[in-house]
């Protein structure tokens, strides 16, 4: 496994890379199971397989949360290995931002609903640095999981928009045993705080099979203990955020009748 912490070094091993499809993992480390998943698909359907792993401070909107990521590098790139990952790009924030962030992408329609809505400039930030990162590795195919449904929609719509040649592929939701959706964030939680979260897919799954509102089921996770942000019903999905003491988790269920309907991204 090669690792490039420069733009020429990167750009030097995508010159030498030769023939045969790349598949690429965009991350912000802290790695687990879900990220695993899309790294080896990407290594089952093309040549090679790389990751890059860089905390975007640009969709960021609370320093706080910047500041509490969890950033095991060292641990990160030994699951990266063992996963069979050809290159990983560890890119300095001054090399992805030389113009101090001036110049990013917006989107101004659904990057303004439900987490945008509560996160001003999140998707600006996240959509600015993955143009950036597909630019860089001119990858064949892109592996975003669908727990980020929302991240997902927007940057399979850059991708047609700005008619880049990389195929975005989307990946099923990875959960733990006891169904809470994988996420970097978890590692934050307390141990009480972890034997909750599970109730949050289970009354968001259970509320599309019985067919409850979305005010009922925010009462629901209330009750159980969470700070609901948001429950919408968006292209046949149930989406929702909440918060269990000072961790934001984000999960969706496939079923809800939805607004605002459009094909999901093939």
């Amino acid at each position: 496994m090669r690792v490039v912490a420069t733009i020429a070094a990167l750009q030097a091993a995508r010159r030498a890379r030769g023939a045969g499809d790349t598949g690429f993992v965009p991350t912000m480390g802290a790695l687990h199971e879900g990220h695993l998943a899309l790294v080896r698909r990407a290594r089952a359907e093309n040549s090679r397989a790389w990751v890059s792993i860089f905390v975007n401070p640009a969709q960021f909107n609370d320093p706080g949360d910047l500041q509490r990521y969890p950033r095991p590098l060292e641990a990160d790139l030994e699951i990266l290995r063992a996963a069979g990952t050809d290159l990983v790009f560890l890119p300095h924030e001054q090399d992805v931002y030389p113009d101090g962030y001036r110049y990013r992408v917006a989107e101004n329609d659904l990057s303004l609903k439900f987490c945008g809505a509560r996160r001003p400039g999140h998707f600006d930030g996240v959509l600015t640095v993955v143009l950036k990162l597909l630019l860089l590795t001119r990858p064949q195919r892109a592996y975003f999981g669908e727990k980020d449904f929302q991240q997902l929609r927007l940057v399979d719509g850059m991708v047609r928009a700005f008619f880049l040649d990389t195929e975005i592929i989307p990946c099923a939701v990875m959960r733990e045993p006891d169904g809470l959706a994988m996420s970097s964030r978890n590692r934050l939680l307390t141990r009480e705080e972890r034997a909750r979260a599970p109730a949050f897919h289970r009354l968001l799954a259970r509320s599309v099979a019985e067919r409850q509102s979305t005010d009922a089921v925010a009462a629901d996770l209330e009750q159980e203990g969470f700070t609901v942000e948001y429950i919408e019903d968006h292209d046949g999905r149930r989406l929702a955020a909440v918060r269990l003491g000072t961790v934001r988790l984000i999960d969706n269920v496939v079923g809800a009748a939805g607004r605002d309907s459009a094909p999901a991204p093939e």
